[in-house]
This record gives C-alpha cells, structure tokens and sequence, in this order.
C-alpha cells in the first residue's frame, strides 16, 4: 500500500511541473465557489443584505449582465496577452540562451497561479451569468454574487500587474542564472551537510547480485527513503550503478545486492527510481553545470557574440564547482554510522572535464574568457586539500592554455595568459 503511495506521490510530484497543473486546480476551485455563491444566493443572502448593507447588492439584472459579460470579455483578452508573452519567453529563452531552460520556465508556479486566476474568475462570472434568470424580481438577482466577481476581478487585475512585473524579469537572462545556480547551490550545501563527520566505507560490490535496467530511459532520481527502508528490513546493503541525469539503456547494470532477495522486493527496489526525459535542478544539481555551460556556449556563438553573458555563467560554475569540489565522490545513505546504499555519481574530474571541454572549444580564442576561466580555474584549488583533484585542475590548465595558443595568435595576449 506504501509503495503505491509512492508511486502515487512521484506522479503528482511530477505533474506539479506541468504548465496546466495549478490552472486546473484553481479553476477548479473557481467554479466550486461560484457553486457555493448559487447556494447562498437561493438561501437568500442577497435579500438579506439589502435590508441591511443595501450599498453592497447590486440589484439591477440588466446592470449584473452586463457587469459579468464585460468581465467575461476583458479576462480573456488579458488572459491570450499573458499566454502570448509566456510563449514570448520560451522562444526567445530557448533561441538565445539553451532548450534546456523550457522545462525550468515553463514550471515557474507564480506564472501557473495567474493563469489559474484569470480562468478561475472567467468560469465564476459565467456559472453567475448563466444563474440570473429572466425576470424582474429583485430579489432573484444575485447581487452580492456580482459583487463578488468584482473583487475577483480586482484581484484578477493586481495579478495582470504582477505578471507583467515577473514576466520582465522571468526573460533576463541574469535572473534565470541566478535562480539555476541558487537552487544548485542549495541542493549541494545540503549534500555538503549530509557528509560533515562521515567516514566513507562501503564494501566491494563486484561479486554482488546485479539488476539490469528493464527499458532505455533517463535516470533522472531515485527514492532515498525506500531504498533505505528495504535495506534495514532486509538487512542487505545496495549499491545504485547507474548515474543520475545518463542514459540508461536496456540491460545495462542499474543497481546491485549484497545477497539474494524476493521477487516483491526487487519489484520494490525498481519502483524508487524515477526515469524521466524532464530535467529538474531539484532533482539533480548536475543539471545546473550542463544549463550554465550551455548559456556560455550560446552567448559565445557568431549569431549571439555576447561575452558578457558568458562571463557571468562563468561567476556561477565556479561559485557551483568550489561547492562540488569539496564534496565526496560517492552519494551515500547513513543509518547512524552504518552506510547503507552507495550511489555512483559523475566524479569531478569527469564533470570539470565535461564542463572545460565544451568552454575551451568555444571560448580559446577570447582572451577576456580565456582569462576569466584560468582565474576561476586557479581559485579553484584552494578550496581543497585533495592533492589528486589540484592535479585535475591543473590538467583542465594545461590543456586550456594549449588551445589558447593553437587560437590567440597576438604572442602579447597569450603572454597576459601566462
């Protein structure tokens, strides 16, 4: 029953990232309130403030009909404007800067929430519009209901106002740097915190029992919790092979056992990893290095030649990799000071690599970002004692200072380098 609570729980989880998601709930919650209104409508709550707040009721049918038709019309128009700028952003989020940040705008929860206000109000002035009957009974016109789709429609038009607010910051592109590397850097200190005090020691997993991957999907999270749970009931270590955000293909290794377990359990194992084609910096803060060194890669082509921009994401890999630097190179699941599950995770060397590779490509042949990367680059090593991850650094060095000078041909400059 658990499991299918978990199940149920990653679902919902993930549907929270959906465009439609919030709009749905609210509007949901729009029309019910509109039903609650009918209901105190024929409990006659109109006719009992007009004897004594009169000045609240509106007690004119035609004047209610065409208070909501108005209504009905301006929130629309207001609603396509506001969907017609949030496909504004993604275009041009996804021309100038990555694709990759669609997934990431697109969930922005506060855009989601206006959209679900405007639709939530157009529906409860539709449900009242359709509630007025024809005839000239004043105390059949639900006046403080009309009343009611006013104040919505105030909030309505405060929340326009803020969506214009967010949506001229949401489309700069120093702000979506700032929110990727923020929310990385979260996710790490955390990480960081988990390992304070921890003596890594996990026994040799070759000989262990090995489970494949059933499909070829993207490994993007994984259940801490359940993992755990399965491991102290069966009192059986586990060790995750497969790497969070890679490819995991049919039949390769996905995770091992220390000894032999039931059918329900594996089926329990299998059921806490999450395979996804979302990525989520939440889920995993590798993310952040790929989005922030694609930024650099975009701002640094023929079409966009925006080196400044390149230069900051520069500022925040290297605010991300002092964090990363200092972390172990293995994920680990603590029960007291017993470790549990060993997660393999991309190690350093391999993730600076991935990140340098693609920089020094594109970037060797500007001094001003060559310079900035070296500079980051040698701050980088007093951030650790590890004398094996200075040696990576100075390998990433080396080899940037030699596509420099394969691309700099002005020996003034490659000097300023040395």
């Amino acid at each position: 029953m658990k499991d299918k609570f978990i199940q149920i729980f990653r679902r919902i989880y993930h549907l929270k990232d959906k465009i439609a998601f919030f709009p749905t709930i609210i509007s949901i919650a729009g029309a019910l309130f509109a039903y609650l209104m009918m209901y105190a409508e024929n409990r006659g709550i109109s006719k009992y403030l007009i004897e004594f707040l009169p000045e609240l009721v509106i007690n004119d049918t035609e004047t209610a009909r065409v208070i909501l038709s108005s209504f009905i019309g301006g929130l629309i128009s207001i609603m396509v404007f506001s969907f017609s700028m949030v496909m504004i952003l993604l275009n041009q989020a996804s021309s100038n800067f990555s694709p990759r940040l669609l997934p990431g705008l697109i969930s922005n929860r506060k855009h989601q929430i206006i959209l679900g206000i405007y639709i939530a109000t157009i529906l409860y002035c539709i449900f009242i519009l359709v509630f007025i009957e024809p005839t000239g009974s004043k105390y059949q016109v639900p006046g403080f209901s009309v009343l009611w789709s006013i104040v919505l429609m105030v909030f309505s038009l405060g929340a326009f106002i803020y969506f214009i607010h967010s949506i001229s910051q949401e489309i700069q592109i120093e702000f979506i740097m700032n929110r990727i590397g923020t929310t990385a850097k979260k996710k790490l200190q955390k990480l960081l915190k988990l390992e304070e005090n921890r003596t890594f020691e996990f026994a040799d997993s070759e000989n262990w029992n090995s489970f494949e991957t059933k499909t070829t999907a993207y490994f993007q999270d994984v259940s801490i919790q359940l993992l755990k749970k399965v491991a102290l009931e069966e009192d059986c270590k586990l060790h995750v092979i497969s790497k969070k955000g890679a490819i995991c293909y049919k039949g390769e290794i996905l995770f091992k056992t220390e000894k032999e377990l039931s059918e329900d359990t594996i089926d329990k194992i299998y059921k806490a990893f999450d395979f996804s084609n979302d990525e989520f910096i939440e889920d995993n803060y590798l993310i952040a290095f790929k989005h922030l060194k694609e930024i650099a890669l975009k701002a640094m082509s023929p079409g966009i030649n925006d080196p400044g921009t390149a230069m900051n994401a520069i500022d925040y890999l290297h605010e991300l990799f002092k964090l990363r630097i200092q972390k172990q190179e293995n994920d680990f699941i603590f029960e007291e000071d017993n470790c549990v599950v060993l997660l393999d995770i991309v190690s350093f060397k391999e993730l600076l690599y991935r990140v340098m590779a693609s920089l020094r490509t594109y970037t060797k042949h500007d001094v001003i970002i060559v310079t900035k990367i070296l500079s980051f680059l040698k701050d980088l090593k007093n951030y650790t004692n590890d004398d094996q991850k200075k040696e990576i650094v100075d390998t990433e060095i080396e080899n940037l200072l030699k596509d420099a000078k394969s691309s700099i041909e002005n020996e003034y400059d490659y000097n300023k380098l040395l």
